[in-house]
């Protein structure tokens, strides 16, 4: 059995792309002209997304009403001019949903938590409570409710903002920071560097790929440190595409 099951915030990512060739005469900004809009899922529709395509069988658990990021791009440098978030917040789930999932069908769960309102702390501590192998990506301020969490990853700002109460619980929990094309860290101390650099055209969603990609390989080898080379691989290659990207396998 190698099915996973995802829950968590979605989103709309909307790109709007254009030529920015003046600034405006009533203040100092730029004129973009757009020129072709592209859509997808984002946030845990992300992770779902790239789990698919990187041929794990999933399920997702996420929000119908999805707030949607717009973001107006110049084509030419992939420079972000503006974002525009609307309906940023997400009605909570039910408890009564959580508790209907036959988790015995899954190796594994992926907590994709963006902090918008669809997952409380208690039902984080809930979902750890009825599955042995969590993976957790959060927006939130780490506390008792993470106990159970098997596998915590974070950026490098979010892991910051927690270290002390990693550190802590360091016998409790594994942590994974990732450190953009400085790559990842395991448990403090064991870093992973990222084996080829690219050129970097857009960060959006990265995050989300190497989380899926981790699960994907950990589900099949289980072995955390070849999981996260993986995964480095597959955030690195998603950074060089435009916009929020889904991992293609045969270019990792």
């Amino acid at each position: 059995m190698k099915k996973v099951l995802v829950i968590g915030d979605s989103c709309s990512d909307v790109f709007r792309y254009g030529r920015c060739d003046r600034l405006s005469p009533e203040a100092p900004v730029p004129i973009i002209k757009p020129t072709r809009t592209t859509g997808n899922g984002g946030m845990a529709i992300n992770v779902y997304e790239n789990l698919k395509s990187l041929g794990i069988d999933a399920d997702i658990l996420t929000n119908d009403i999805r707030p949607v990021k717009t973001r107006y791009v110049d084509e030419v440098s992939n420079q972000i001019l503006l974002r525009v978030d609307e309906n940023d917040i997400i009605k909570q789930i039910q408890s009564s949903e959580i508790d209907k999932i036959d988790f015995s069908q899954y190796c594994a769960v992926i907590i994709s938590d963006y902090n918008k309102g669809y997952l409380s702390q208690v039902d984080i501590g809930h979902i750890a409570h009825l599955h042995p192998l969590v993976f957790m990506d959060t927006k939130k301020k780490l506390n008792t409710w993470a106990h159970g969490i098997e596998i915590i990853k974070l950026n490098e700002k979010e892991f910051n903002e927690n270290n002390d109460w990693i550190y802590t619980n360091r016998n409790k929990i594994n942590s994974i920071m990732t450190r953009g094309k400085h790559g990842a860290v395991l448990n403090f101390y064991d870093e992973f560097p990222i084996e080829k650099e690219h050129e970097v055209r857009d960060l959006s969603g990265a995050g989300d790929t190497f989380l899926a990609a981790l699960v994907a390989d950990y589900i099949k080898n289980s072995d955390i440190r070849s999981a996260i080379r993986f995964a480095n691989r597959c955030a690195a290659w998603v950074v060089t595409q435009k916009g929020v990207a889904i991992v293609d396998p045969e270019k990792i």
